[in-house]
């Protein structure tokens, strides 16, 4: 069973960068297909980004489209989440997710139902 562990959180100014980690372990990280995912209290959970096992197929939310950049290293067991061009409105907990499920289209890929294992989150806060 994977074990997930993000980081890399914390305050920014609007407009700045900040690049979140998730490092696995206790699985092979190669055969999870891993999402990022982000929560605000009081709403849903929202998926933000998502990366296919090799690198192949990238997804995002129409809202980060273009600012934010997710990408894994298999020899490192770690996938990221580049985000620039930071708003206040990207305020949330960050959660990193792995499934192991496979032929996952886009429609699945947004749905944190599909998710199997996920970290504890790591809190990003941006200031106006």
């Amino acid at each position: 069973q994977v074990q997930l562990a993000e980081s890399g959180g914390g305050l920014v100014q609007a407009g700045g960068s900040l690049r979140l980690s998730c490092a696995t372990s206790g699985g092979t990280f190669s055969t999870y297909f891993m999402g990022w995912f982000r929560q605000v209290p009081g709403k849903e959970r929202e998926f933000v980004a998502s990366v296919s096992r090799h690198s192949t197929t990238t997804y995002y939310a129409d809202s980060v489209k273009g600012r934010f950049t997710c990408s894994r290293d298999n020899a490192k067991n770690t996938v990221y989440l580049q985000m620039n061009s930071l708003k206040p409105e990207d305020t949330a907990v960050y959660y990193c997710a792995a499934t192991r499920r496979m032929g996952i289209t886009q429609a699945m890929a947004v749905r944190d139902t599909l998710y199997d294992y996920w970290g504890q989150g790591t809190q990003v806060t941006v200031s106006s």
